[in-house]
């Protein structure tokens, strides 16, 4: 229990501090150089619009993290399909690869109108959008986790007439874990990017919105305590995000260390 407060305490306390550092800094200089409330807003206006609007903040930020969510666990597991078949299958990495990277390249804001003209306004349309913009690093870290493994270890599966399920499991996927939390660590972030940006153009409709269309609707009326409210929510959203994505991710590695300690204990 002390341990884990230790733990803690050496992760939260630094960062706790300088936001409240920051807060003061913040507070002191709206006051000392009389910055306008609508160019620069204190911290008092962004508290006071955060909760006058906190009903909606909170409906639209749990709609913009289904999106994201629903368009992270898309990409997850289409892009890691395709890091098998990647792995597997070198003809069909080398001639698909490259169309791969076009998630990476293109511009979204390119290709939203194609999407909105396809699938309508929308859940569905900002699922998909998270699902371009989130897809290229499970993609490419999936490869080169599934396809770098020491040839020795792959010499001694083949020497024991292991089959290629047997490799891909036994094998292939535990050394591919690093590669995936790391991609994974990325993908979560874009795939909230990806929602915030698609709800700019796609939206939801006239009853539901997420929190791009807010901040996109807080900008046009110039509230911009509103809009810093709705940035924090979307920065909160990511950190939360983010910290899921890293918990699961140290667990499937703790999962992975223990795994490899106990076959090496065994071979001894």
């Amino acid at each position: 229990m002390h341990s884990w407060l230790r733990i803690i305490q050496k992760s939260l306390a630094p960062p706790f501090v300088l936001f409240i550092f920051l807060l003061i800094a913040w507070h002191l200089g709206t006051k000392f150089f009389a910055i306008p409330h609508y160019i620069f807003p204190s911290p008092q206006a962004v508290y006071v619009a955060t909760v006058n609007h906190f009903p909606e903040i909170i409906q639209a930020s749990l709609l913009t993290a289904a999106a994201a969510l629903s368009g992270f666990l898309l990409s997850f597991f289409i892009g890691l399909g395709a890091a098998f078949l990647f792995s597997e299958f070198s003809l069909l990495r080398r001639s698909c690869y490259p169309y791969a990277i076009f998630f990476q390249t293109v511009p979204i804001v390119a290709i939203v109108p194609l999407i909105i003209t396809w699938f309508d306004v929308g859940f569905q349309s900002i699922v998909i959008i998270a699902f371009i913009i989130s897809i290229f690093p499970i993609i490419t870290n999936g490869t080169v986790g599934l396809s770098e493994v020491d040839t020795n270890l792959y010499s001694l599966f083949t020497l024991y007439s292991a089959s290629r399920w047997q490799i891909l499991c036994k094998l292939k996927i535990p050394h591919a874990i690093p590669y995936l939390v790391a991609g994974a660590r990325i993908s979560v972030g874009l795939s909230i990017i990806g929602a915030i940006v698609g709800e700019f153009y796609a939206g939801y409709g006239t009853s539901h919105y997420g929190l791009g269309y807010l901040i996109l609707l807080a900008a046009h009326q110039i509230k911009t305590a509103y809009l810093f409210a709705l940035i924090l929510a979307s920065t909160l959203l990511g950190l939360i995000f983010f910290g899921a994505a890293n918990g699961v991710g140290n667990f499937l590695l703790r999962y992975r260390k223990a795994e490899a300690s106990s076959f090496r204990k065994g071979k001894s």
